[in-house]
């Protein structure tokens, strides 16, 4: 049992999961916050899933030694449906990757003054140069950043907190047309983070191989997601007009905390860019399986489908196609429940 590397997985399933739409607000608010209280108890129902399915994703990995996702997906739903959801798996990744630039570009042009395409291009070309140190580049990422997205999201709670009506702005349940959704956006939520997040899960557990610090890892990983969930959402129900906002997250930093802003920006951006790195090096994991291309290659023509979606405006690429990818990935969690690790 390493803790070290225990940590590390955290870390990096932490980063994988807490991407764009996550780190800005806008996934929450999407999934949970809009819910009001109903929100809160989703979200507990998604850490739970997390801890428990993300584990165990990652230990049938190691037993099997799959090398990608594609491997695990062959395994946990046969040859010929494991081909489909392979496919829809490629198209999620490149999708989910053009909303991470589209929201690099978001915080560009929202918070700094600069054009959306300055920061695409730029991500793009810091992506590129991590990507081409591997997996360490994204180990090493995501030990530096997580442990300050997971700070800032309690400094956060903890000047939300002081402010007037917050119990009754957790306890409130705002109206809703489509709140049947509040049902189904726990299962979908996390569904669709997993699914994607096994893109660097399988690898990294592959790597790693040791079954009790991949469990612990998961487990630690899971509880953090969660708790990062539950004080932004707690934050974020005491802003007015909470849909209106691209970059929910840091509206409310600039309001309760402006001397650290900045700072928080970064954290923002720093989230974003792990799980830009995350998504492609899935995807080039995957077609490194089909094609003998060189590593650059691949990543800039990855980059190149991504740059041309990431244009789409940001909060409206998000809104449909997470949700949309959400009940594609239902498929997946149910089997994954069902699957007995000792099958692997």
């Amino acid at each position: 049992m390493n803790w070290g590397a225990s940590f590390q997985i955290a870390a990096v399933y932490v980063g994988t999961v807490v991407g764009a739409g996550f780190a800005t607000g806008r996934e929450i608010v999407e999934f949970f916050s809009r819910f009001g209280f109903i929100g809160l108890i989703g979200i507990l129902m998604s850490g739970y899933i997390f801890v428990f399915l993300g584990s165990k994703l990652m230990i049938i990995a190691a037993k099997i030694n799959a090398k990608s996702y594609q491997e695990l997906n062959t395994h946990l739903f046969g040859k010929h449906f494991g081909l489909l959801i392979n496919g829809l798996m490629l198209i999620m990744l490149l999708g989910v990757c053009a909303v991470m630039l589209s929201g690099a570009g978001a915080v560009f042009e929202e918070q700094l003054g600069l054009s959306k395409s300055t920061g695409v291009v730029f991500t793009i070309a810091l992506s590129i140069i991590t990507m081409l140190v591997g997996i360490k580049g994204l180990f090493a990422v995501n030990v530096v950043v997580v442990p300050m997205m997971i700070s800032f999201s309690f400094i956060l709670l903890f000047f939300s907190i002081q402010q007037p009506f917050f119990l009754e702005n957790i306890l409130y349940i705002p109206f809703a047309e489509d709140g049947w959704k509040s049902v189904v956006s726990p299962f979908t939520y996390a569904a669709f983070n997993l699914m994607l997040a096994q893109a660097v899960l399988v690898p990294v557990a592959s790597d790693i191989k040791d079954i009790h610090t991949i469990k612990w890892g998961g487990y630690f990983g899971g509880i953090a997601l969660t708790l990062i969930l539950v004080s932004s959402h707690l934050s974020l129900v005491n802003v007015p007009n909470l849909e209106s906002y691209e970059i929910p997250m840091a509206a409310i930093m600039k309001s309760l905390a402006s001397s650290i802003y900045w700072i928080f920006v970064f954290v923002i951006y720093g989230e974003i860019f792990t799980s830009v790195i995350g998504n492609v090096f899935g995807v080039e994991r995957q077609i490194r399986q089909y094609f003998n291309i060189p590593t650059v290659v691949t990543v800039i023509g990855i980059f190149t489908i991504c740059y041309f979606g990431s244009f789409i405006e940001y909060g409206e690429l998000l809104s449909y196609l997470y949700p949309l990818f959400g009940y594609i990935s239902l498929t997946f969690i149910i089997l994954l429940w069902m699957k007995k690790e000792t099958d692997s």
